[in-house]
Formats: structure tokens, sequence, C-alpha cells
């Protein structure tokens, strides 16, 4: 390999991938490029899946060309790259985020690149197509370091399945033999360049991942709000945010919590009077040890738990609205 080609190919240690730079060197390899295509169900579970030697160039054109003329043509038109955490979906932006932040993207790619994970075939019979969410195209080459990923929904509501669907041939039907059939979105949805993953339809990449980057920002606000103003103890290994991270429910409560309504001192009381049991180490910090400590804890930081005036039960509450709003 020559100079000027190292020069040009994207750093395994580099933070922030140009994706125009990137989309040039890809564009001078796209015909040799080499591809293998995967699809993940909803619980992220890989399956590799056979191409038909007849459709290689097809699954190029919708999966790569037309997103690499459109990142070619960006820079003549004034498209920018935002960061995905801090920027809406709009005409001549791409966003872009860390693979690092999304962890069922993170996963995907684990399974199809360790050496020590098995991935199955895909077989409709053993793991059924309806339960298929996205469906990856691994392009690689040996003048770039790693591969590179296009990443589609799957939409069910383009799937025929054999049982249900017939072939229009010509001027009659006939019956639909395949297991089954779906139509590929030519849109651009998502690629994924070493470190980096750019969305170009992030309503598709939301659903594609389970990823809402507004939610987990507000969460981390939160989250470091949380940290300055209560005394919080945990396991080695673990903190506040690898706790949250995981737990839908918590990101979607600490998006309206006014953290510092309560001190410490009144939360733990409250605790007491309720009958939540939340423990505290020598220093008086509280000590939360998994998932049902944080959830009682923010729980009570939300005020969460009321005693009937009437009847003195107490209860935990999921939803509340003030008197009088």
């Amino acid at each position: 390999m020559d100079q000027d080609q190292q020069q040009q190919q994207p750093s395994l240690h580099q933070q922030e991938t140009d994706i125009f730079a990137w989309a040039g060197h890809v564009e001078s390899a796209r015909d040799a490029l080499e591809v293998d295509l995967y699809l993940f169900n909803k619980k992220y579970t890989v399956y590799s899946a056979h191409v038909a030697r007849e459709l290689e160039l097809q699954l190029k054109q919708l999966f790569l060309f037309e997103m690499l003329n459109y990142v070619s043509s960006g820079p003549d038109q004034g498209m920018v790259v935002r960061t995905f955490e801090e920027a809406e979906g709009e005409e001549l932006v791409i966003q872009r985020t860390q693979l690092a932040n999304v962890e069922n993207a993170t996963y995907i790619l684990h399974q199809i690149e360790e050496p020590d994970e098995e991935v199955q075939l895909f077989r409709d019979d053993e793991h059924d197509f309806k339960r298929i969410k996205g469906i990856v195209a691994r392009f690689s080459h040996p003048s770039m370091p790693r591969p590179f990923y296009v990443v589609k929904l799957v939409q069910q509501s383009q799937v025929l399945k054999g049982k249900t669907a017939w072939l229009l041939d010509g001027n009659s039907f006939k019956p639909f033999t395949a297991d089954a059939g779906f139509k590929v979105a030519p849109d651009n949805q998502v690629v994924i360049v070493a470190e980096d993953i750019f969305v170009f339809n992030q309503r598709r990449f939301e659903t594609l991942f389970g990823y809402n980057a507004k939610q987990q920002l507000i969460a981390k606000q939160k989250v470091a709000q949380i940290e300055n103003l209560y005394k919080l103890s945990f396991p080695e290994g673990m903190d506040l945010n690898s706790l949250v991270k995981d737990k839908k429910s918590t990101i979607k409560k600490l998006q309206n919590l006014e953290v510092g309504r309560v001190k410490q001192d009144e939360l733990l009381d409250h605790a007491e009077e309720m009958g939540v049991e939340l423990m505290t180490d020598e220093g008086g910090a509280i000590i939360i040890m998994d998932g049902k400590d944080l959830d009682k804890f923010v729980n009570l930081l939300n005020d969460d738990y009321v005693e009937s005036g009437l009847t003195g039960t107490k209860y935990e509450i999921r939803g509340k609205r003030v008197l009088g709003e």
C-alpha cells in the first residue's frame, strides 16, 4: 500500500470521522467492496444471511451508492454534521453520535466481529422473519483498516409471508412460494464508520436501536445534579450513570424530576415513614446496590410514595397530576 493510500484511510484511533473525506475514499473502491448481509431481531440477536450473486449489485445500490452520492454532494450544498444529542434532523444536516453511546448498536457489531461469537444462519422456519427488526450490510475492502456498516429498518408492513401473499406474473396471479418477501427501503438511514454513527433519518435510527438521545442527555444532566446534592454509595465499578443507562423507566422519570426539592435527611425520614427500605453506610451515604435500590431512591426523589389520609394505606404512585392544574 502506498503512502497516499495510507493518508486517505481513517485512523483506528481517530476520534471523529470526516464523513465527506470518508465517502470520497469509499467511492474510489466501491465496485470492489465485499459485502456481507446480517439480520437482527427485536432482542438484537444477529443472524447471517446468504445473498444470491445476482442481487449483489442491487444490494450495493440500495444500501450504499445513493448514500455515497448524497454525502459526496454535501459540501457543495452546504451540508453540515451536527452532534445527534444536541441537534434535530433537518435538511442538509447529518447527525453524528459515538458508537459507544448506543448500546444496542455496539452489541450488534460485537456479535458480527467477535471471533468467539457464533452467528447463526437465518432460517425462516426457525427464526421467523416477522421478528426481524433491522438489516445490516457489512462492507469491507483490503485498503480499509476496518469494515463499515449500513443499517436499515425492516418495516413489517412491507413483509409478505408465503401463506398469505399472491404473486402477479404478467396478467395472472400465482402462489407466492417463498418463505417471505420484503421491500428494502431506498432511503438513507444509518451508517457506522469506525467509532462513529452517522444518522440520516432520526426516526428510523431511534426505532432501530431504541436510542432516544434527547432523553439520555436530560437524564445525564439530572444525574449530575443528583450526584452534586446527595451522598450516594455504590458497589465497586458501578455508579449512578451506569445504573440509569439501562433503565428506560428511570430515564423517562428523570425528564421531569425537580432535583433538590428534598434534602437527604428529609428523603431518608420519608422512606422510613413509608416503610421503604433504604440503607445508609457509616458516612451517611445512601447505599444503592442495584436497579431496585435505584428505583426506590428515584421514587422518593419524585415523591411517588404517599399515604392515603382516608384509609392509611401506602401507595406507590405511577402517574400524578397536581390538583388545580
